[in-house]
């Protein structure tokens, strides 16, 4: 539910977000006035009747997903990518409503006074909701499977992040004389996931090593309706650069032989 809730705020935000940025494009161009020439109202109600696509356009790029970090680069040109289909969008409904065309410049200030908006508004957002879905009890619990380095580093960095992953415990398939990693619990051995799944209200369950209990964690994820992750280290994957894409409608992993500019955008 507070997921929900949080998510539906960032929504209507977002929407309230792009009009004001149209409205205040609209009077930084013409003054602090009403036009007569270019009516005002006209005006906002093209805008209002493009915010919802926008909107659209912005959610296939998976933005809002809870785990997407704001802040960085891509994410930025995602945002800005959707600014400028809804400047497009904006320009051909007004024209079409109302037979006629307003100033360029109007439209460039719109795009980016949107597009900043909204970034700025997203890594702000993305704070407070980090912070409000790792209050205990938290929102997305998750169980680490698997204790190595990778999953000590994974644990660490989701804490440090905030990320809405919130470790809440760990199971090691040989066992481990260790009582916690970074303040998460370590419970034993994989004899007790069904009772870790249950009592810690598991949704999201990472595995970390023991790649021969994979089958026997999906299944148990499967059955609780838990998602359910698996790091590349634990398939011998260590390149750093692996990814997740569809071959034929078929899900396929991804190792690019080397990272350039041209894969960063066309990937």
């Amino acid at each position: 539910m507070r997921y929900r809730i949080l998510l539906a705020l960032w929504l209507f935000s977002d929407l309230a977000l792009f009009i004001a940025a149209y409205a205040l494009a609209y009077f930084l161009r013409v003054g602090f006035i009403f036009s007569t020439d270019f009516p005002f109202w006209k005006y906002i109600e093209a805008v209002i009747l493009v915010a919802p696509a926008w909107l659209a356009v912005l959610a296939t790029t998976r933005t809002f997903h809870p785990t997407r970090n704001q802040m960085t680069i891509r994410n930025a040109l995602y945002i800005a990518y959707a600014s400028l289909v809804g400047v497009a969008l904006m320009t051909l409904t007004y024209y079409f409503r109302f037979t006629d065309f307003f100033s360029r410049l109007l439209l460039l200030e719109a795009f980016v006074i949107s597009a900043g908006l909204v970034w700025v508004w997203h890594m702000l957002f993305n704070q407070l909701s980090r912070i409000i879905l790792r209050m205990d009890p938290p929102v997305f619990p998750t169980l680490i499977v698997g204790l190595t380095r990778e999953s000590k580093a994974l644990i660490q960095s989701l804490n440090a992040n905030r990320n809405p992953l919130k470790p809440v415990a760990i199971l090691d398939g040989h066992g481990t004389s260790e009582k916690e990693v970074h303040g998460v619990p370590v419970h034993g051995k994989l004899n007790k996931l069904e009772d870790t799944l249950k009592d810690e209200k598991i949704t999201h369950l990472i595995q970390c090593s023991d790649l021969e209990q994979s089958l026997n964690l999906l299944s148990a994820c499967r059955k609780r309706g838990i998602t359910y992750v698996i790091l590349p280290s634990v398939l011998g994957i260590v390149e750093r650069d692996e990814r997740v894409e569809s071959l034929e409608g078929r899900p396929v992993t991804i190792v690019s032989p080397k990272k350039t500019i041209w894969n960063w955008f066309f990937r």
